[in-house]
């Protein structure tokens, strides 16, 4: 794969190629969805030496472009994580189809009968950095859902990308459906999503998913509709309440499981009634695994804290490092959150009903939890499949975006002659 010079006419092409396959993949029957899906899982496990062999050599661009830690484990794929993502496109395969499906339906005194149904969005572009595995999830999740798909991967991910996009494409071919509804742009060339971002004749929403540059860059210059994800900013709230166990298991989970992820505590609230039991505790256990705990001059008093400074909180650090701050009460922890959090996954760690209800009420973020974890911020997780990304904005996909996420709906309306007076 070289970098091509004319990225519009690239572009434009894959557009309307992606805008034909739509128009046939939208009324496809499920079965021919769940044929492709399967297929597409055989083929990645069938190749999953040469994926692994494209695989290093992006890792090999990785180290030259100076990713850092937690972006090269993004990057990475081994034989456990091709696995992963043949299991994830079978789990998807077996997922309800959403396309068709009746959200309500009623009847009217004048006599017609109206349903509200799924309908596929169109064509979905996706702009994402590092993880390959997201080709995966999101060519399966747009074809599960009715949608062609146009992926632009991160440039070190190309060669994984490449290969994994190929699966897919094999899958509906099999399956006798058009090839062209999932289709990864060949080129390292960043003027191809400045492209994209413009294309809202083919192009009916785009998905970011990546780190506040990118996601920033999507949101300034985009003329198509966004389904944003931001950043990954959570919270962890240690009530007056909380259960010094749950809490202890809880932060170090959600900070340690995977660092690099949206979904990983980089805040720490403690309520000032816990900070010499629960919250000594907690901070403790974080800084014997070796989580850097950057602290407010209360926590500093602590051995092993280090200053906090003002742009550590609200920093999404993808890294064994989390903020820490102490709190007067519920009240100041949901102040601290509106101010700095993102709006995707916070949580309190209680056993009071009534302060888990103030909490899960007076913040609006798309996920709140209750004594779990952050990580737990998945569309697997939530029994959903696979999903594209954590929405945070306020358009209908919030939260965890999976194939039923990524469909609209169409008024079908019944009558036996019936006519207005």
């Amino acid at each position: 794969m070289k970098d091509l010079v004319d990225i519009p006419a690239l572009m434009a092409e894959m557009g309307a190629r992606a805008k034909s396959a739509a128009a046939l993949l939208a009324y496809a029957p499920p079965e021919a969805k769940e044929t492709a899906l399967i297929t597409a899982a055989d083929r990645v496990w069938s190749r999953r030496a040469e994926i692994v062999a494209a695989n290093r050599k992006d890792m090999a661009f990785g180290q030259e472009k100076g990713l850092s830690d937690a972006m090269m484990d993004r990057l990475m794929l081994d034989e456990a994580r091709i696995r992963a993502i043949a299991d994830g496109l079978r789990a998807m395969a077996a997922q309800p189809d959403p396309v068709g499906a009746v959200i309500t339906e009623w009847d009217m005194d004048s006599g017609l009968h109206i349903q509200r149904v799924r309908t596929p969005l169109g064509v979905i572009g996706v702009i994402y950095e590092s993880r390959p595995n997201v080709t995966a999830d999101a060519g399966a999740l747009c074809l599960k859902s009715g949608n062609a798909v146009i992926l632009r991967g991160g440039s070190e991910s190309l060669h994984s990308s490449a290969l994994l996009a190929d699966c897919l494409r094999d899958g509906l071919a099999a399956a006798g459906l058009p090839a062209d509804a999932v289709q990864l742009v060949p080129t390292r060339d960043r003027a191809a999503v400045s492209q994209m971002l413009t294309m809202t004749d083919c192009i009916d929403v785009i998905v970011p998913r990546g780190g506040k540059g990118l996601v920033g860059l999507v949101q300034r210059e985009a003329r198509v509709p966004v389904f944003a994800h931001l950043e990954g900013i959570c919270h962890i709230y240690l009530d007056a309440a909380a259960d010094p166990v749950k809490a202890l298991n809880v932060v170090l989970n959600a900070k340690t499981r995977r660092t690099g992820i949206c979904g990983s505590a980089e805040c720490l609230l403690i309520h000032r009634d816990v900070l010499d039991t629960v919250g000594q505790g907690v901070i403790r256990a974080l800084l014997d695994v070796g989580v850097e705990v950057r602290g407010d001059e209360i926590l500093q008093a602590m051995d092993g804290v280090s200053a906090a400074t003002p742009e550590d909180f609200g920093r999404e650090f993808l890294d064994m490092i989390i903020a820490a701050r102490v709190v007067d009460d519920i009240d100041a922890a949901v102040d601290h959150i509106r101010h700095y959090g993102s709006n995707h996954t916070d949580a309190i760690i209680t056993e009071d009903d009534a302060a888990a209800a103030r909490f899960f009420k007076r913040l609006d973020s798309a996920i709140l939890m209750r004594n779990a974890s952050t990580q737990f911020a998945d569309g697997g997780e939530f029994g959903m499949g696979a999903e594209i990304g954590i929405a945070t904005g306020k358009m209908h996909a919030r939260g965890p975006v999976g194939a039923e996420q990524l469909t609209s709906f169409k008024y079908l309306v019944t009558g036996d002659g019936t006519t207005r007076p």
